[in-house]
């Protein structure tokens, strides 16, 4: 049997049948083997539910809102009933808002657009960028990397002790991390924040296609994820929980959607507009919302739910077994970690390869392999900067990047699975691994625009 045909028979084991599962890649050395798709936390595949879901609604696609027709209202029904089984999905409390976004990136923007005025910030430095970043208006306490789950919350707590126990405060903390995979203790840092006063916003990126989040059971105020890391691509995001900084606030963008009425000032009175905005999830939604991108938000929750999170995490567990099996095998493999071997995961796991520079492993692993990871530091720089303190300099060699003077050239590997993974994959991503490690690449391998790519002038 082929490689082809062995992929293709073992898609059975997947828990959820996803898009490109069949897709065949060419390889350097001769022939073609299915596609090994291992970077779930970065996009994860389509799931076919979502896109036969989406396929049925596309004739029936009218404008949102604001149309009499009955394209329109039916699509409005769509949109909104969207935003019901995302609520339900996410565990909401009465009072709870919805707002679809572009991506989490994007509801943590809005959030930070909409916090209070002298609102402290607290926030780890293991987040991925689009927790990191966003409060540049805000006052922000960065916290150092803890090395086990009680010691985030202690930090937290030490931090929370020495603020302002009378202005308003705000923690932001992922779920599970996108470098490690490691579950963080967040219903331990909601207790910790709401003790203090201070409110948290729990980014689920990479934890809610992995395991069930409730905003009540785990007490958070606010949950941000994005659709494309849920299997539901065309980008949409979603910004769910309390609604009275988001009400407060200022429209996130000022438009149509956002106003409920809009009129003119008389001239004597200075001329211009006066604005009534909603204080609805529609005040933060302005211009025609991308009904597509929610619709498939709300597909892929209710497929994950009807498939079950126990079966899920439990299948997802399998998979991490074995590739950390796989990989505990090579001594020149190291996991990148910050709780430890024992801690709690989902499907992404990062490590480093004595002797090879990342991007050459990860292009070898494509372009000989037909399998597809990540490499470089996540959109978490300061995170993997930390796991990586003690590492020797890379090699000089293909797709190195380019380091500040007087900084060691570093990247590293991540490989991520989830619901739509066969076993296949990843028992050829250790093959591989193994193979690489032992026998050395196939093929050369040049840099082209900052990236390793194979050298397809001569082979090794």
């Amino acid at each position: 049997m082929s490689v082809s045909a062995v992929a293709a028979d073992s898609s059975v084991c997947a828990p959820l049948a996803v898009l490109g599962r069949d897709v065949t890649v060419p390889l350097v050395t001769g022939g073609e083997v299915t596609y090994a798709a291992l970077d779930y936390a970065a996009s994860a595949p389509a799931l076919q539910r979502v896109w036969d879901d989406v396929a049925a609604y596309a004739p029936y696609y009218g404008s949102v809102h604001r149309g009499a027709g009955y394209l329109s209202q039916l699509s409005t029904d769509l949109f909104e009933n969207s935003r019901a089984t995302v609520a339900e999905f996410l565990g909401c409390r009465e009072g709870d808002q919805v707002v679809f976004t572009r991506s989490t990136t994007d509801s943590l923007n809005l959030l930070a657009a909409a916090l209070p005025a002298g609102c402290e910030v607290f926030v780890f430095e293991t987040e991925h960028h689009a927790s990191l970043l966003p409060w540049r208006d805000a006052r922000v306490t960065y916290l150092n990397a803890p090395r086990t789950p009680d010691e985030a919350v202690q930090t937290l707590e030490r931090a929370l002790a020495d603020r302002d126990p009378y202005g308003p405060a705000l923690v932001c903390v992922t779920g599970a991390s996108n470098v490690t995979g490691e579950l963080w203790p967040v219903r331990e840092l909601a207790a910790a924040a709401h003790a203090h006063g201070a409110r948290i916003v729990l980014d689920a990126a990479q934890l809610a296609p992995h395991h069930p989040v409730s905003i009540d059971e785990l007490d958070v105020d606010w949950v941000a994820f994005s659709g494309h890391k849920l299997y539901a691509p065309f980008g949409s995001g979603v910004l769910a929980g309390r609604s009275d900084w988001l009400t407060a606030a200022e429209p996130y963008l000022a438009g149509g959607g956002a106003s409920r009425k809009v009129t003119r000032r008389p001239k004597e009175a200075g001329g211009g507009v006066d604005v009534e905005w909603h204080d609805t999830a529609a005040r933060h939604e302005a211009g025609s919302p991308n009904v597509i991108g929610v619709y498939s938000i709300a597909s892929a929750c209710k497929a994950l739910t009807e498939a079950g999170f126990d079966e899920l995490v439990a299948r997802e567990q399998h998979l991490i077994g074995t590739v950390r099996a796989g990989l505990a095998e090579v001594p020149q493999v190291r996991i990148l970690s910050l709780f430890g071997d024992d801690a709690p995961r989902v499907g992404v796991i990062s490590f480093v390869v004595d002797g090879w520079n990342s991007s050459h492993f990860a292009a070898a692993l494509s372009a000989e392999y037909g399998i597809g990871v990540r490499d470089g530091l996540f959109c978490a720089h300061p995170l993997v900067r930390t796991l990586l303190d003690s590492e020797p300099d890379e090699p000089g060699e293909c797709g190195a990047p380019e380091a500040a003077p007087g900084e060691k050239s570093l990247n590293a590997i991540r490989v991520s699975f989830g619901a739509g993974t066969p076993d296949e994959h990843v028992e050829r991503f250790v093959r591989a691994v193994k193979e690489l490690v032992a026998d050395g690449a196939r093929w050369n391998y040049r840099t082209e625009d900052g990236r390793c790519v194979p050298d397809t002038s001569a082979a090794v």
